[in-house]
């Protein structure tokens, strides 16, 4: 079982930066893919990010592709997302997830998700 908390949420001007934590706990994440969806109200979850179990490959969605970039510390059993030059179009609940196969894109793909941490971005 792993157990994954966000953080790093809140409210930013267009424009802006955010850092994104994912924080796991119960097991390590070091075997697992790593993945970062967002939400917004009346939208399907979507992925933005994935990263392999070693770090070296990277998947981003082509709406934040040169924007943001996913990381991981193992040792720290963490994942990291940053968001630069947010849009108003960003907000939305944005989730962790883990998985066992790489590149995973759909949300049928992960086995364990957080409770997720509210972005928006104001015009």
């Amino acid at each position: 079982q792993v157990q994954l908390t966000e953080s790093g949420g809140g409210l930013v001007r267009a424009g802006g930066s955010l850092r994104l934590s994912c924080a796991a706990s119960g097991r390590t994440i070091s075997s697992w893919s790593m993945g970062w969806f967002r939400q917004a109200p009346g939208k399907e979850r979507d992925v933005v990010a994935a990263i392999s179990f070693k770090g070296t490959s990277t998947y981003y969605a082509a709406s934040v592709k040169g924007r943001f970039t996913i990381s991981r510390d193992n040792a720290k059993n963490t994942v990291h997302l940053q968001m630069n030059s947010l849009k108003p179009e960003d907000t939305a609940v944005y989730y962790c997830a883990a998985t066992t196969i790489y590149p995973a894109t759909q949300t049928s793909n992960y086995n364990y998700w957080g409770q997720g941490t509210q972005v928006t971005v104001s015009s």
